[in-house]
């Protein structure tokens, strides 16, 4: 991660980028794709969809750069911000699949386009969509350390919230997961 090793410059660049160097902005943008591009790879099965919400993340944090106050880190930020694009890209591509349904089925399905992966991640993303229904508090932090990893002081800080709140919301939040990921396996 030689790109993101050095806070100071991501510190700087976002200094800048704030006061309106577009350049800055630019070889920002550019140290944070790749972990960006992980971020949502994360959540979402198809590299297509990843690309598209990895897009949507870059252009989140170029155009709401300023909403960044410097609680936690920027990358901690980074984070948040393309997690919650993959999961709304994940919502959208539902909801269109949702309102086009296909009448006919194809017979015979593309192992390219099925695969375990993919339904687990699914299966992730549906356990996410009924926790944040039942307690949203839970999600970010636990999107944060388990999906983002995060360390806990850093997403405390990054929430503004005491440290053994966070570790309290996370682990609350991996029982509502397991048990959820649970029910669709057996």
């Amino acid at each position: 991660m030689a790109y993101l090793e050095d806070n100071d410059e991501i510190d700087e660049l976002v200094t800048r980028a704030q006061s309106g160097d577009s350049a800055a902005l630019d070889q920002l943008l550019a140290r944070v794709e790749p972990l960006v591009k992980r971020r949502v790879a994360k959540f979402l099965p198809y590299a297509a969809d990843a690309e598209e919400a990895a897009q949507d993340a870059l252009l989140l944090v170029a155009t709401k750069l300023n909403s960044f106050a410097g609680n936690g880190s920027f990358l901690g930020w980074v984070t948040v911000v393309a997690s919650n694009s993959a999961r709304s890209t994940y919502r959208t591509l539902k909801r269109r699949s949702q309102e086009q349904a296909a009448e006919i089925v194809p017979e015979n399905l593309d192992p390219r386009t099925t695969s375990v992966i993919a339904g687990s991640r699914i299966d992730l993303m549906e356990a996410l969509e009924a926790m944040e229904a039942k307690s949203p508090q839970l999600v970010q932090p636990f999107v944060m350390r388990d999906i983002g990893s995060l360390p806990y002081d850093e997403i405390a800080d990054t929430l503004g919230l005491p440290l053994g709140t966070v570790k309290a919301q996370i682990h609350t939040a991996r029982a509502f997961m397991r048990g959820a990921l649970a029910e669709k396996l057996g």
